[in-house]
């Protein structure tokens, strides 16, 4: 029983050319310039770390809640100010009111350091399962994450109403 292999070679699509100056091109630069012989090392490049990772994405995470590409799109004040009916008296003013669609620039990081806060929180009620960590340690994130997770919650809430007088009533 005699097999035979067919080995399938591609030809060379640019050797279909017929234009002859296009095969003297191709051919007579090589045949006598040699490429050198250069002994490059690979760069080696080591993973991150898992912290460090994670600080990356908590950092894009509070740049994007925070509405970092509104602030350079639409360049808002820092702070705004408004004037005092009975006393006449300039005060500033954190949160624009009434506008969802418009923001200061510390009222957006403000929303966004509480929102971060929340997750942190949630993060540390995630460490506080662990069951290889000693009862104390547990009992430690465990509070503390209850803790950012109610402050993250009643501050944001507290915005919401500075932002929509009437809205959570």
């Amino acid at each position: 029983m005699a097999t035979t292999t067919a080995t399938a070679t591609k030809p060379d699509p640019s050797s279909d050319s017929i234009d002859p100056l296009f095969h003297i091109i191709r051919i007579l630069p090589f045949s006598f310039l040699r490429p050198p012989r250069l002994r490059l090392k690979l760069p080696n490049f080591t993973l991150p770390s898992a912290m460090t990772v994670y600080s990356l994405i908590l950092l894009t995470y509070f740049m994007v809640v925070s509405g970092i590409v509104y602030d350079v799109i639409v360049e808002p004040p820092g702070i705004g100010s408004t004037q005092d009916p009975y006393t006449g008296s300039v005060r500033p003013v954190v949160f624009l009111p009434g506008r969802v669609n418009g923001q200061y620039i510390i009222e957006g990081l403000s929303s966004g350091f509480m929102f971060v806060l929340g997750g942190i929180g949630i993060v540390l009620l995630d460490l506080a399962l662990d069951k290889n960590r000693a009862k104390s340690v547990k009992v430690s994130y465990a509070s503390a994450g209850v803790t950012f997770v109610v402050i993250s919650y009643v501050m944001s809430m507290l915005f919401v109403r500075i932002k929509i007088p009437g809205y959570l009533r």
